[in-house]
């Protein structure tokens, strides 16, 4: 049975005590039980008929207990059909909108300073942790470079012409000399320089390939792993933001554990980068809650993401917030969105 068509075979009876159920487990993070719910609702259902609506809802899988006591609170599948079917968005105040407009001013400041502030300003707002992706770098190049860290490491910095500044740790050969590095940067330079990466990788290749070139064996390696760290197509950076917010209303040990979880998540990021990303294919904001995508399957946590365009209309990034279950979608989506188009006008 399909989401939209729980919605809708719901009377109007049950879709009420669920909605007052959602909302009272947002506000409190406790379970809900039948008293409390007769004594929310708009209509007079005394506690027993709450009970036999309850038990239906629990029946279809929307609802469940967390313990022994009387209380409910919502499943994933139910919190999916909420936001899905029955969620009523509410409006940013101005209050709001002027705090992010405030702090991601992009006056004197670099893209990367832009996004951390975007981040830090809808974490605080949210209460959640905020994610930027940063876009991968489309402007033209201004400078590469190659800084020895010691045996097999090396760092490349890469300058556009808009100033971003942006550095990779490089694991190489421990027999690469510095002067491959110099040599692997000065030939870059020659290539890259005033042109995006995108158009100019493929062409570096190229001459790589086909030995047009006279760079020795151990500098084609280092520009070809320089070339490989910037190539991922996933994306570029991610920004964290606000992970403290996360475990200031633990309500009980799950949510603890839930904690944890996401942490480990926020740590690895690969998963999100790829999640991230798969906002370049989609139009306004999406949610993920729980488990629904492979990508994202931290149980309990719900990420809300919104992509952000170019001047040229072109999706380069993406914005949100991850949190447990239990945020307020209503407030937070419009919030994410007007974010996510405020940096738009910003890049661009």
């Amino acid at each position: 049975m399909s989401r939209s068509r729980n919605v809708m075979e719901l009377s109007e009876r049950s879709r009420e005590i669920f909605r007052e159920i959602v909302d009272a487990y947002v506000e409190t993070g406790e379970p809900v039980g039948s008293r409390t719910l007769s004594r929310r609702l708009s209509v007079e259902l005394s506690p027993a008929t709450v009970r036999n609506v309850m038990s239906d809802l629990e029946e279809a899988g929307l609802l469940f207990a967390p313990h022994t006591s009387a209380g409910r609170v919502p499943t994933e599948e139910g919190m999916r059909m909420f936001v899905n079917g029955l969620l009523e968005l509410g409006t940013l105040g101005d209050a709001e909108r002027d705090r992010i407009d405030e702090q991601v001013r992009a006056k004197g400041k670099n893209v990367e300073t832009v996004l951390e502030e975007a981040s830090s300003a809808l974490a605080g707002l949210s209460r959640c942790a905020g994610l930027v992706l940063a876009p991968k770098t489309q402007v033209a190049l201004k400078h590469v470079e190659f800084v020895p860290l010691g045996p097999g490491r090396a760092l490349v910095v890469l300058v556009t012409d808009d100033g971003l500044v942006e550095n990779r740790l490089l694991e190489l050969p421990p027999e690469v000399p510095p002067s491959a590095l110099v040599e692997a940067g000065n030939f870059l330079n020659a290539r890259l320089v005033g042109r995006t990466l995108d158009d100019a990788r493929a062409a570096v290749f190229t001459e790589i390939e086909n030995k047009r070139t006279q760079l020795d064996e151990l500098t084609q390696k280092v520009v070809a792993a320089g070339l490989a760290t910037w190539a991922g197509g996933k994306g570029g950076q991610l920004i964290v933001r606000g992970q403290s917010h996360l475990l200031e209303d633990v309500t009980v040990l799950t949510d603890l554990d839930r904690i944890r979880a996401l942490f480990e998540a926020l740590e690895t990021r690969e998963q999100l980068l790829k999640l991230l990303d798969l906002t370049n294919h989609a139009d306004g904001v999406q949610i993920f809650i729980g488990a629904q995508n492979e990508l994202f399957s931290v149980s309990g946590c719900s990420m809300i993401v919104a992509p952000y365009t170019n001047s040229a209309d072109r999706i380069v990034g993406a914005i949100g917030v991850i949190s447990p279950t239990r945020m307020n979608y209503a407030r937070i989506i419009p919030m994410v969105d007007y974010t996510a188009k405020v940096i738009g006008r910003l890049i661009g």
